[in-house]
């Protein structure tokens, strides 16, 4: 197997340079070590969400939620606006069928 020497890594260097340009290569080492650190964590088991976790404060006992159910006459109400704008759709849909007819 061939030996690998510090010109054959000054070219490997030099063409990458000249792929990816000056502004784009420390992000690709960046993401390169991100991405093997990340790999290492997972593969030795040390996981940083269990500590993400363990951070949040636990829920308070008192939250008491205020939303009720609606009654009747609100049903009634909500049931009547949505009957006036059913029928103002259908007045607009006659206006534009007798524009569309006359032209």
């Amino acid at each position: 197997m061939p030996n690998i020497g510090t010109t054959e890594i000054l070219l490997l260097l030099l063409l990458a340079l000249l792929l990816f340009g000056a502004k784009r290569l420390p992000e690709i080492g960046r993401s390169m070590g991100r991405g093997m650190r990340e790999f290492k964590d997972s593969i030795t088991g040390k996981d940083d969400d269990n500590e993400k976790v363990a951070e949040l404060p636990p829920p308070s006992a008192t939250t008491v939620s205020t939303m009720s159910a609606p009654d009747d006459d609100d049903m009634a109400e909500a049931r009547a606006e949505h009957e006036a704008a059913a029928e103002r759709l259908k007045e607009a849909e006659e206006q534009l069928r007798s524009i569309e007819a006359k032209h």
